[in-house]
């Protein structure tokens, strides 16, 4: 190539890139807006948002609440603050009857965030999706269904079902009226005092369940479980961390925990009543308190404790199995 050409690209590319740098991108622009909406019955709130925490709480009956806090990022040949403007005076909000729907078409902005927080009467059903973001209800009838991309979600007195998925993020729950269904790809799992059944599952973090009502299905790929004032029927499942079951088996009620390479410790008064059933394939099998056995090796036992009323199974493949008295 000549050098007079080669020159001349040169100082091509570098205007270009000038160019770029000075107008190509903008700073951040950031506003608000609210609306009231009237409402008379009962509340149906469908929520969807790209990226931005949503906060809702039931408030007074007869109107909801919006708040929202938006930023816009600045991004190559475009105007934040014309974007920003539009979104401030044409905010994403509709109202048919008692149905509000909040975030129509969000998913698809770029460089948006909107922060939500919403009052709403506790006679209210939630339905809220956000890609990247916390989420964080409480004092709602229901149902809920809050599910996120990335992000944790917190709920408290919840009356009807809930429903709570995130892809990464952790989840924590309590003071909930019916069944309960929780699933997080990586990240903790909390729910306490659910009143109906409880299913939960997460790929990466520990389960924790306390004063749970109904039956309860735990699985956890990798993680810890721990489950407080068990008493109802109780499956748990977990492939690496240990399983700590702290209760007293109901009558008729059965209890089926499984661990791959982990142990499992159950905590129990000196006067429950069970049938017990333990294997470990590769593991020691322990009881600190009163059994009549009934059948016994160095990897199975079967025993009863008291009448016998309920039923516990253990299984374990690399881990000790152990049954010690509620202190």
């Amino acid at each position: 190539m000549p050098l007079l050409r080669k020159i001349h690209l040169g100082a091509a590319l570098f205007a270009a890139a000038l160019l770029l740098a000075g107008c190509g991108t903008s700073a951040s622009e950031q506003g608000s807006f609210e609306r009231t909406l009237a409402v008379s019955g009962p509340v149906r709130l469908e929520l969807t948002n790209g990226a931005g925490a949503v906060e809702i709480r039931g408030g007074e009956p007869g109107k909801v609440h919006i708040h929202a806090e938006v930023q816009v990022g600045g991004f190559p040949f475009a105007d934040p603050r014309k974007r920003l403007d539009d979104i401030l005076s044409r905010p994403p909000i509709e109202q048919s009857g008692d149905t509000i729907r909040i975030g129509k078409d969000s998913r698809t902005w770029r460089n948006i965030s909107i922060r939500y927080v919403i009052e709403t009467p506790a006679e209210s059903e939630i339905h809220s999706s956000v890609g990247s973001g916390a989420q964080e209800v409480r004092n709602i009838r229901g149902p809920v269904e809050l599910l996120t991309g990335s992000g944790e979600i917190q709920a408290s007195h919840i009356a009807r079902d809930a429903q709570f998925t995130t892809g990464s993020g952790h989840i924590e729950a309590s003071d909930l009226g019916d069944d309960v269904r929780a699933s997080t790809g990586s990240g903790s799992i909390t729910l306490g005092g659910v009143k109906g059944a409880v299913r939960a599952k997460t790929g990466s973090g520990a389960i924790t369940l306390s004063a749970a009502q109904g039956r309860a299905e735990l699985h956890a790929a990798s993680g810890s479980i721990t489950v407080r004032d068990a008493a109802g029927d109780l499956e748990a499942h977990t492939a690496s961390g240990s399983i700590s079951i702290e209760g007293n088996p109901a009558p008729n009620s059965n209890w089926e925990l499984h661990a791959v390479s982990s142990s499992v410790v159950l905590s129990v008064p000196r006067d429950a009543s069970f049938l017990f059933s333990a294997h470990s394939l590769s593991g020691s099998i322990q009881t600190d308190i009163p059994i009549v056995v009934e059948e016994q090796s160095k990897h199975e036992l079967r025993a009863r404790l008291g009448s016998g009323g309920a039923r516990v199974e253990v299984h374990t493949v690399s881990g000790s199995i152990r049954v010690r008295a509620k202190s």
